[in-house]
């Protein structure tokens, strides 16, 4: 038995999402397409369903994606996955914007091995990617923050359970993504989902909850916020409306069209109305056959309380840093920095306690942020955060899309102790949610379909920023980065987003940005970012500080930069960057054909991409 299914564990144990048959499956299948008894398409389809995606590298080399749903993670499955990083991987994990945990460079026949240590702690990989409905993901301040109107958790928790392996869930026309938001501000971006759940109180007075439901967000090609399918949904009707919603793509979808097949292009090619009309017509069939129900009272869920049980020893400031240190990393590509500080009372800390730590709704408790760079963090430093969520927390962190970790419940007299240990592990970075917190999907580094290292410009932009004294004005600022147009970093949605691209400069070439500015998720919309400039990738830290410049000079009276950027006119932020954008051969340097984050000339290879296989 999962410690995860036994009612005995402390604290807050969820039962298992893994099933153990499926690894069977998984080698069984494995041996079929060795022996050539399935070919190499119907090998990926299912691999894929599976969480296991090819990298670009030529030589056996997967990366391994592991469904964390809302981003939830107790101590026993932090080590588990501590154990997959430095058994399997190079020795850390990337955190991703949709709350998962994956590992890149896993051998084949060690993906086994991977997910039977994942599923002894009740994690799985199933429809982690593919054409299958994603992780579903949620607010990470669910629960225990003072804006929200309920805790969105438990439904968004029972939906999970409800489509993970539902007949459709896996044999969609392409990936279906699905997020709940319980705050006025979108934490979860379901704007841009493909169902997005934002929480309501029925409008009769009843105080009845419920879901303001959008459906056909997306990013990449083409842009959309998600429509409104009904400003109200009882919460007892999720799994009923989304039920209708998957039967109605996978009944119309487009199967073959790859670059079109997204909810959203068959909501163009429908008509909203038709295709509104097509959902309530199944969803009316669902009823029919009796709706779902979910396993709480939709009025009563399970809530969230302050830990009652005994918490774990707090370990000495010497063991974490000896926990963080054991397991170094190895490999290829960009690794997380070495960035261990003594803790003690400094600048540094008054810097962490201002960004990174926010007062929960439940007194004397503070909800703490862990800034990841880049979403990196080590199998050391797993293990650290394991110990520390046990002795300060409740057992728990959440994942965050900017790709972060919180610890939550933590008791607001002990946060100088907690942030000592966090900064001897390394983990002691400040700068949450502000322009330091560079987000970057892995890019190049891993990906087959990137065209860019948008990891070694993400580094590049932190480095810079680390020194600049010009950015203390623009701290809610966004930098987000994506190694092609797909958005997984969702430089779409950021106030500056970077897009990587390709330059011919004579034979030769060089990458670039496309540079976007005033993208946010806004309230229960989505603003898309402009296209300002296409910048060679070293001189992005410098147009980042042309912009930071134009800001200061022209906003209005107590505007914020996210509102500036949103409103400025696009020729007015091109013209701050436009000798920037400009290079001639003459004026190329050797290092501009050079990626960050690589040490030999740019040569892009972009390959046919897993994502919508």
């Amino acid at each position: 038995m999962s410690v995860l299914d036994d009612p005995q564990t402390a604290g807050r144990a969820r039962l298992s999402f893994a099933e153990p048959a499926e690894i069977d499956e998984f080698v069984e299948t494995l041996g079929r397409f060795e022996r050539g008894e399935i070919d190499a398409e119907e090998w990926r389809r299912f691999r894929l369903v599976r969480g296991t995606y090819g990298q670009r590298q030529a030589e056996d080399a997967q990366m391994l994606r592991v469904k964390v749903p809302q981003g939830v993670l107790n101590g026993e499955q932090l080590l588990a996955l501590a154990d997959v990083a430095e058994r399997y991987s190079r020795g850390f994990g990337h955190v991703t914007t949709r709350q998962n945990l994956q590992f890149h460079f896993v051998q084949l026949h060690d993906v086994e091995l991977a997910m039977r240590r994942l599923a002894d702690v009740g994690l799985t990989t199933r429809e982690a990617c593919g054409n299958s409905v994603r992780n579903i993901v949620a607010c990470p301040y669910a629960g225990v923050t003072r804006e929200e109107l309920f805790d969105v958790t438990p439904y968004a928790e029972a939906l999970t359970r409800y489509l993970l392996r539902h007949p459709l869930s896996a044999s969609l026309p392409r990936k279906f993504k699905i997020a709940f938001e319980g705050c006025p501000e979108d934490h979860a971006v379901t704007a841009v989902n493909d169902i997005g759940w934002r929480a309501r109180l029925a409008p009769d007075g009843s105080k009845r909850r419920g879901f303001r439901v959008t459906v056909g967000g997306g990013t990449s090609i083409m842009c959309r916020a998600g429509a409104e399918f009904s400003n109200f949904v009882p919460a007892g009707e999720i799994f009923a409306v989304a039920e209708a919603v998957l039967r109605v793509f996978h009944a119309n979808g487009d199967f073959e069209h790859k670059q079109r097949n997204r909810l959203k292009f068959l909501i163009k090619k429908m008509g909203w109305d038709a295709f509104r009309d097509a959902v309530t017509r199944e969803l009316e069939a669902v009823r029919a056959e009796g709706i779902p129900r979910l396993p709480f009272d939709p009025e009563n869920p399970p809530a969230e309380e302050a830990p009652s049980w005994t918490r774990s020893e707090v370990p000495s400031v010497e063991a974490i840093a000896e926990l963080a240190s054991t397991t170094p990393t190895h490999g290829p590509g960009i690794h997380p920095p070495s960035s261990a500080q003594d803790g003690g009372p400094s600048g540094e800390r008054t810097a962490w306690l201002t960004s990174n730590v926010r007062p929960q709704k439940q007194p004397a408790h503070s909800i703490v942020t862990v800034t990841l760079p880049l979403g990196d963090l080590t199998s050391g430093q797993l293990r650290v955060l394991a110990a520390l969520a046990e002795s300060y927390g409740d057992g728990l962190v959440r994942t965050t899309p900017e790709q972060n970790v919180m610890l939550r419940w933590v008791r607001s007299g002990q946060l100088p102790a907690l942030y000592r240990r966090l900064a001897v592990a390394g983990l002691g970075t400040p700068g949450a949610a502000s322009i330091d917190d560079v987000t970057s999907c892995p890019g190049a580094e891993s990906c087959r379909l990137a065209v860019t290292q948008s990891r070694g410009v993400g580094r590049l932009i932190r480095e810079h920023l680390a020194t600049s004294t010009s950015t203390a004005q623009v701290r809610d600022l966004r930098i987000k980065i994506s190694g092609c147009p797909n958005g997984c970093g969702h430089h779409h949605v950021a106030g500056i987003g970077l897009q990587g691209s390709i330059r011919k400069l004579g034979d030769r070439v060089l990458p670039q940005y496309f540079l976007m500015v005033g993208g946010e998720t806004r309230g229960e919309q989505a603003a898309f970012g402009r296209l300002a400039a296409k910048i060679p990738a070293r001189r992005v830290p410098e147009a980042i500080d042309r912009l930071v410049s134009l800001y200061e000079r022209e906003r209005q009276p107590r505007e914020t930069a996210v509102s500036f950027f949103a409103r400025v006119d696009t020729a007015r932020a091109r013209a701050a960057v436009a000798d920037l954008e400009q290079m001639t051969e003459e004026q190329a340097r050797p290092e501009d054909f050079i990626d960050p984050g690589e040490d030999q000339a740019f040569v892009p290879d972009v390959q046919d991409g897993e994502c919508s296989a």
